[in-house]
């Protein structure tokens, strides 16, 4: 178009810059129709937002949403799982390590054989751990049978200290603390000294076993000076008290102060702790 200000005349005596400073003004038409635009969008969304919203709580509180629990570790975030109250298996899909519910106790498999005979059923022959005793026994199952399955949950805890005659731990991603009785530590509390992690086992929310792992280092606190003329080579043992209070023999060259590995299954010495 032209730039002869005599072609301006139809603006009504209006320059262009005049027309773009009218539109940022307040009073302008432009400006009123812009705001109410804007407010109009933006209640719309909060209004949308706001029945999304009550259409998912209406959900969770009707069980149609499930949301999983997670337990801090560290940085990473892990869903805890736990078997559902009518969790079940057949004894075709029987593996080691599985755990089972029979007549409400809680067994480990720990061997099974799938048997088809000549004549009559197939069965599965198995050996069961009992979770709560510790004893073994024998049991058959038919081929296909449907058993249940033992809501048994294993945990990484850390011993914090001795409360009376039960023993507290602490769970190191909730920090709650749990206490276990003398009954449910048996003699493994000679291998335990404060901040050591273990595992505990629980079945239906209530502790059952204690594990320890395999080997632990431990100092000597109290020993006495071996007999004179006896080697490292001698086979030769002495007694020697523990700074979890536990006694054990130990070779007669075993000092006073040092540290030891300890089989935590059998409480016997293995060797020297040089790294300790």
């Amino acid at each position: 178009c032209s730039r002869n200000p005599r072609h301006l005349t139809n603006l009504g005596g209006r320059t262009p810059s005049r027309m773009r400073a009218l539109s940022r003004s307040p009073k302008s038409p432009i400006w009123f129709v812009a705001t109410v635009c804007c407010a109009v969008g933006c209640i719309s969304l909060v209004g949308f937002a706001s029945s999304r919203i009550l259409q998912l709580s209406t959900s969770i509180r009707a069980g149609k949403v499930s949301i999983p629990s997670f337990s801090m570790a560290g940085r990473r975030c892990t869903p805890r799982r736990s078997l559902s109250v009518d969790a079940t298996t057949s004894s075709n899909d029987f593996k080691n390590g599985m755990n089972l519910e029979v007549d409400g106790i809680p067994f480990k498999v720990t061997e099974f054989l799938h048997v088809k005979p000549g004549k009559g059923s197939a069965f599965v022959r198995t050996k069961l751990k009992n979770l709560l005793s510790g004893n073994s026994v024998e049991k058959t199952f038919r081929a296909g049978e449907t058993v249940g399955l033992a809501d048994v949950y294993k945990q990484d805890v850390q011993y914090t200290y001795k409360d009376g005659s039960d023993f507290v731990f602490m769970n190191m991603e909730t920090f709650d603390e749990m206490r276990v009785g003398p009954d449910e530590m048996g003699d493994q509390w000679q291998w335990m000294k404060e901040g050591e992690t273990i595992a505990v086992v629980t079945y239906n929310g209530k502790i059952i076993d204690v594990e320890l792992p395999k080997t632990v280092s431990l100092k000597i606190t109290q020993s006495d000076i071996g007999v004179k003329g006896n080697t490292a080579s001698g086979g030769a043992t002495k007694p020697a008290t523990l700074e979890t209070g536990a006694t054990i023999q130990v070779p007669i060259f075993i000092k006073e102060g040092e540290s030891i590995k300890l089989d935590t299954r059998t409480g016997e010495y293995l060797s020297r702790d040089n790294t300790a």
